[in-house]
């Protein structure tokens, strides 16, 4: 793709899809059983940087946001699909891709699409730690000429993540913290065409764990319900560091979970506007544990 890559891909007409899915999920019944889960921590699917969980799962995800270009400022507006399912319950497959609207110079279309495979290494439930590898491949030439790169890219990545609830009494309102991170490289399959390290980490504060692990301070719904974090996506090439802050917050139940990020860019580099994220995403392992949310195989 010829824009910035990110793993935040939007476009504003899907608005209208998100805030429905936001508006049919608002009250059903308070978070139960989600797929990235370490003892009483729920890792939620954060929108710059994955989390170290598989599971069933489909995620839309859309946004806006406006980067140097060589002719001024250039807009661009993405809308990013995923789909992950289980092979085994520790094994997941994703495909996924994204339809990209950029203008100065005006362009449409996919971009390349990609697959990936990712397996859970890991699970302290004690500590609320988990740790999974994996690997996505950007498929060179399968999106649209004006859009993708015509070389693929494939990323080996590693991912962690680690709740605080075993810290002592005496810091019992920092049990609800979480960190994750991923790091990992983007390798290019063209002749010249430079790599990237990219890497990533998220400060969470869990409200549903406050509530449920903590103490109950009487919030209710949809509050109980929200995650309020800060992601920070990261990538270097070339010499040169580019990324953005994401303060936002995700409101997750049982069955899926909805998202608003802004992102503000570290530098000229990383873009020129603050932008904004919005995530919908459906647990099928919840939704539809029989059929969509089974594993292939125990």
């Amino acid at each position: 793709m010829h824009v910035i890559p990110t793993r935040c891909g939007h476009s504003l007409p899907a608005a209208s899809l998100a805030s429905a899915i936001a508006a049919v999920m608002l009250f059903m019944p308070a978070v139960a059983g989600a797929h990235s889960v370490a003892g009483d921590r729920i890792f939620p699917s954060t929108m710059a940087v994955d989390d170290p969980g598989v599971g069933d799962e489909a995620n839309l995800q859309f946004g806006h946001i406006r980067v140097p270009g060589d002719d001024g400022d250039q807009s661009i507006n993405t809308f990013e699909f995923e789909y992950d399912k289980l092979i085994t319950p520790r094994l997941a497959v994703s495909v996924g891709g994204a339809y990209a609207m950029q203008n100065n110079p005006t362009a449409h279309g996919f971009d390349n699409f990609e697959v990936g495979l990712k397996y859970l290494l890991y699970v302290n439930e004690a500590h609320e730690f988990m740790t999974s590898v994996g690997v996505s491949a950007e498929l060179g030439g399968t999106g649209s000429r004006a859009i993708a790169d015509s070389h693929s890219t494939i990323s080996p990545t590693l991912y962690a993540g680690k709740g605080m609830g075993d810290l002592p009494d005496s810091l019992a309102y920092l049990r609800p913290v979480a960190i994750t991170a991923e790091v990992g490289p983007a390798l290019t399959t063209g002749s010249g065409q430079p790599n990237a390290f990219n890497y990533g980490f998220t400060v969470q504060y869990s409200l549903p764990y406050l509530q449920q692990h903590v103490r109950d301070v009487g919030l209710p719904l949809p509050f109980s319900n929200i995650v309020p974090l800060v992601e920070i996506p990261l990538s270097r090439s070339q010499g040169q560091t580019t990324g953005t802050v994401n303060p936002g917050f995700i409101w997750m139940n049982r069955y899926g979970q909805f998202g608003v990020e802004a992102q503000i860019p570290l530098n000229r580099a990383s873009g020129s506007h603050v932008g904004i994220l919005v995530q919908a995403h459906i647990f099928f392992d919840d939704v539809a544990p029989r059929t969509l949310g089974k594993p292939f195989f125990k």
